[in-house]
């Protein structure tokens, strides 16, 4: 599992926090979030992902300034906030919470890979959210079981195994984000260094991409193609 920094030595305030940000951003990085398929309706202040790194390595982990940040009105804090986010503190109320509030696919995935996906709560989430109606929601679902393939290295065979029908039947929904989201989780499953599992997601994927539907097709053959390569 993808550990975390360390917690902070003294803790920063929320003003600080956001100073820091303000200090660092680009107008250049913050009109170009449209270009990535990022929507939102916070302030942005334009501040790269390395810059956040940096945050982390320097200030280390935080929960309470996490669950601020998260509240604060302004984008990159909020990205900010599930990297300096305790997940041995997370719950599964703030999970579902964040869930809720998620915009765009980049809050969604900042939050699954940074997070959520090294809580005791994650497994349980990524199958209701799977099945969510909201587009994010659904999204964070299948966001999950690709940061879990990736980062959970000892996990058994059949805690993914179990997720090959709930990958199955997402690949019916034809929204953009969903639909990648899905993707994912079938190529981080089959990517697993496990013959099984990749043999398991390439049948899936197989079948997918001889569906009638374009969406669900898409997600198969784009999965074959990747998980295909030596």
């Amino acid at each position: 599992m993808a550990k975390k920094a360390k917690p902070l030595a003294s803790p920063v305030s929320v003003a600080f926090t956001l100073a820091w940000l303000e200090k660092r951003g680009s107008k250049r990085v913050a009109e170009g979030l449209g270009r990535f398929g990022i929507v939102t309706k916070l302030k942005v202040v334009g501040v790269p992902m390395a810059t956040l790194n940096a945050f982390l390595k320097e200030f280390g982990t935080d929960q309470a300034l996490s669950l601020a940040l998260w509240k604060s009105g302004c984008y990159e804090a909020r990205l900010l906030a599930a990297m300096v986010g305790d997940p041995e503190k997370v719950t599964k109320a703030q999970m579902n919470a964040w869930a809720a509030s998620f915009e765009n696919w980049a809050d969604c995935d900042t939050a699954c890979f940074k997070l959520f996906d090294q809580t005791p709560h994650a497994w349980e989430l990524a199958k209701k959210w799977s099945a969510s109606e909201k587009e994010f929601v659904k999204r964070g679902g299948f966001a999950l079981m690709a940061c879990l393939a990736l980062h959970r290295k000892e996990e058994p065979d059949a805690k993914f195994l179990a997720m090959l029908p709930l990958i199955e039947k997402g690949a019916a929904d034809d929204r953009n984000f969903v639909k990648k989201g899905v993707n994912w989780a079938l190529r981080g499953i089959g990517q697993r260094k496990s013959p099984a599992l990749k043999r398991a997601a390439m049948a899936l994927a197989k079948k997918l991409s001889e569906s009638k539907e374009a969406h669900t097709r898409w997600v198969g053959k784009d999965a074959l193609r990747q998980l295909s390569r030596k």
